[in-house]
């Protein structure tokens, strides 16, 4: 017997290179300063259709399980951005969301949310406080980025 035919392949099966593609493209854009990380996500988020609660776990258990890094305690970000980059690639995009834990330990923090349920979080969608929020039709309702958006627009318009 060979290797090949008693080890199962590196990336085989469902998800296995996209969603690596996905986490490392993560962790190249949970860098960017978050106005444009906003805008980066709304650009990926047009004419995706809202993802379901089960589709949106399914990914979220994916990444997990595929990154050591994503999972961990300050791994939200990148972990996040994966998510709703994996599930554009199936077509879908839940709603992203950056902001702060409203009750003790505060802290910045990322996640997905989909069908109005927060996605693998261990916190109670009372104590998250969203800043931004990217949803499927690529808007920010309520969402905060860095401003450059306005800036731009009167410079547009001048």
């Amino acid at each position: 017997m060979t290797t090949e035919m008693t080890m199962p392949r590196r990336g085989a099966g469902a998800g296995g290179i996209r969603l690596r593609t996905a986490i490392a493209a993560a962790f190249v854009l949970a860098r960017l300063k978050p106005g444009r990380l906003r805008r980066v996500l709304a650009r990926c988020a047009r004419g995706a259709r809202p993802a379901s609660y089960a589709e949106t776990r399914e990914v979220f258990e994916a990444v997990v399980s595929t990154s050591r890094r994503c999972a961990g305690r300050y791994g939200c970000l990148p972990r996040s951005v994966a998510i709703a980059l994996a599930c554009r690639m199936s077509g879908v995009w839940p709603d992203w969301c950056a902001g702060v834990r409203a009750a003790p330990p505060f802290a910045p923090h990322a996640w997905v949310q989909a069908g109005g349920r927060t996605v693998g979080e261990q916190a109670e969608p009372a104590d998250l406080r969203p800043l931004m929020t990217v949803t499927a039709d690529g808007g920010d309702p309520g969402g905060r980025g860095d401003g450059d958006d306005d800036r731009r627009g009167a410079e547009r318009a001048a």
